[in-house]
């Protein structure tokens, strides 16, 4: 269906690529949406994206980033530089306090930023459609839908995931005391039930959007992730190493499940290695178990890539272990698929939902099943090349960066459409480029 061009405005608290998914979704979305005939601001805290040449503007809403250099263990770096009297600036007074007393303070203060910003473009004249919100869902989001504007945000999972997940790693009652300060869920939850509507990547999340945050199901959008096809591709130039796994995740996060993965190397021919694309640093928890169960010379952690280098290690790898605890989509599964690499992930979050029938699905927290499902597939060249010829064809059907705009620009219609008091489109997952729930049945290990 087409519709008239719009004027629209992505506000992002973090936009680099490599800070998370959140950077890869605004920079793809944005452009997709742009080739479409679309107009796009950019709002976007540090650290800042790749540049954006096709915007039509890009604004950069700069912090201290006090919050990160806490995190770091830099209380020394604190005061801002080279005019340390800016802390008591108010955003910067308020950021410096949460961030020593343990609360997340990111979130809501791009959001005022953001708001401010947006507010001085208004008048001046400027005028947008609709705002879209990447994974902010500050008090200023909210105050910016009070302006009259159509406000729509992207949860590739709730905070109440992380939230849970922290929980797992916390070793006293203080550092849980902690986790329950740190994430700012109350304020998240309040201003997703009150904006336009919730755009999601799964049925997985979109369930736990609704029970978490409190969001009527009407008003969740499953339009799934993109993959870039055009980059994430096969080259048969690139010879594949037979005893090599990749995993790309990072073991300081309880959810990516990389020491199930570290403990099914006792379970596997000791000429099989693991890749790791995680930090390459000395306390790395992957290692320290690798060590422990005599590994170590076995796994190699190669530390964060440039996306090329990422592509060759997705096209050279004999397969890609995703063992998560919990995906709101699963990135790397796509990637690797699309690159044309047979996929042994977990059945956890929406891991099913994007593997599909098309990789080898196991039970989550169970090495032995992994590493089943591993031999399985390195005892089968024959069937590997088969599930990377159809992985590859299920990412381009689905997950190609063009559907996922394309059902975007569909939801917005139907925003603005409820707007104007008319009956809204038909927007659910039967949309182009949209997941459903039960579309395939997974392929498990025998």
């Amino acid at each position: 269906m087409t519709h008239r061009p719009l004027r629209i405005c992505f506000v992002a608290y973090r936009g680099n690529m490599r800070c998370g998914g959140q950077g890869i979704y605004l920079w793809f979305l944005a452009r997709e949406l742009t080739r479409m005939g679309h107009e796009v601001d950019v709002f976007v805290g540090p650290p800042y994206p790749d540049p954006m040449p096709f915007a039509r503007s890009l604004e950069q809403l700069p912090n201290e980033q006090f919050w990160g250099r806490w995190f770091q263990r830099q209380p020394g770096a604190m005061l801002p530089s080279p005019n340390p009297l800016r802390i008591f600036e108010p955003l910067n007074f308020y950021e410096f306090a949460a961030s020593y007393l343990g609360f997340l303070p990111e979130p809501l203060a791009f959001s005022v930023r953001a708001l401010g910003a947006l507010t001085r473009q208004l008048r001046c004249g400027q005028r947008y459609d609709l705002i879209h919100d990447v994974q902010c869902l500050g008090w200023g989001i909210l105050a910016l839908r009070a302006l009259g504007l159509p406000v729509v945000s992207t949860i590739h999972h709730p905070l109440t995931v992380d939230r849970r997940a922290s929980f797992v790693r916390d070793e006293s009652l203080r550092e849980a005391f902690g986790t329950m300060a740190f994430y700012p869920i109350g304020m998240q939850a309040t201003v997703a039930r009150r904006i336009d509507r919730v755009f999601t990547s799964s049925s997985v999340s979109a369930r736990q959007i609704e029970a978490d945050f409190g969001v009527r199901p009407e008003r969740i959008a499953m339009v799934a992730n993109g993959v870039d096809t055009d980059l994430y591709r096969p080259d048969a130039t690139v010879t594949r190493d037979e005893r090599e796994i990749l995993c790309v995740g990072r073991m300081s996060d309880p959810n990516k499940g990389i020491r199930t993965l570290v403990e099914t190397l006792p379970h596997l021919p000791e000429d099989v290695r693991i890749t790791l694309v995680d930090d390459d640093v000395p306390d790395n928890g992957a290692r320290k178990r690798a060590r422990e169960l005599g590994c170590e010379e076995r796994l190699h952690i190669v530390g964060r890539v440039p996306t090329d280098e990422l592509v060759h290690l997705y096209r050279r790898a004999s397969l890609v272990a995703v063992p998560s605890r919990y995906e709101g989509f699963g990135l790397p599964a796509a990637e690797a698929m699309a690159c044309g690499t047979p996929v042994v992930s977990t059945r956890a979050g929406a891991l099913p939902e994007v593997v599909g029938r098309d990789g080898i699905l196991v039970p989550r927290d169970d090495a032995e099943a992994l590493a089943q499902g591993i031999r399985q597939l390195l005892e089968r060249p024959e069937h590997r090349r088969e599930l990377g010829r159809r992985g590859r064809e299920r990412i381009e059907g689905r997950y190609s960066w063009r559907r996922i705009a394309e059902a975007t620009a569909e939801v917005y219609a139907a925003v603005l459409d409820e707007r104007r008091g008319r009956p809204a489109r038909t927007t659910t997952s039967a949309s182009a480029g949209t997941l459903r729930a039960n579309q395939s049945r997974p392929s498990s290990v025998a």
